[in-house]
């Protein structure tokens, strides 16, 4: 740790190039450049940094950001990439029910003929009868109109 209190950041001549060049290109998402710019007012192979309030002020952000910065740089072994870019999530939040195996499924209904009793395919029927069938999940009939809508599928 720095006198600061903070985690030390110190970093060679081309990570400091880089960095730089994050900052003045103006290619990078605003975050980026904001942690890149935390970074080089952090490094302390330039000689001692400026408190963490200081940098805070000149940077524009509040000093709980620098002491992020610093604490994710030290995390991550001083992996400057690592620390200034958003960590990549492994899997979505939700699996998404509707794979393209249920949509062709659905579009297949939707094709064939209506229920006895009836003169066309609504949604509300379709809702009801994908309810019926065993390997399609169930579905409420506003996302079976948003599945058909994106297929260009129009119920006649």
């Amino acid at each position: 740790m720095s006198g600061s209190g903070l985690p030390s950041v110190v970093l060679s001549a081309g990570e400091r190039e880089w960095l730089t060049r994050v900052v003045r290109t103006g290619a990078h998402p605003a975050q980026e450049v904001r942690r890149s710019r935390i970074l080089l007012e952090l490094d302390e192979s330039q000689g001692e940094p400026a408190g963490r309030r200081e940098i805070a002020e000149r940077v524009g952000v509040d000093p709980d950001t620098i002491s992020n910065v610093a604490r994710a740089y030290a995390e991550r072994g001083g992996d400057i990439a690592a620390t200034i870019q958003r960590r990549k999530r492994l899997t979505p939040p939700i699996e998404p029910k509707i794979t393209g195996e249920v949509e062709a499924r659905l579009i297949a209904l939707a094709y064939s003929a209506p229920p006895q009793g009836y003169a066309r395919w609504s949604l509300r029927l379709l809702e009801r009868q994908v309810a019926l069938v065993e390997d399609i999940p169930d579905m409420d009939h506003s996302t079976i109109g948003r599945v058909l809508k994106k297929r260009r599928f129009v119920l006649i």
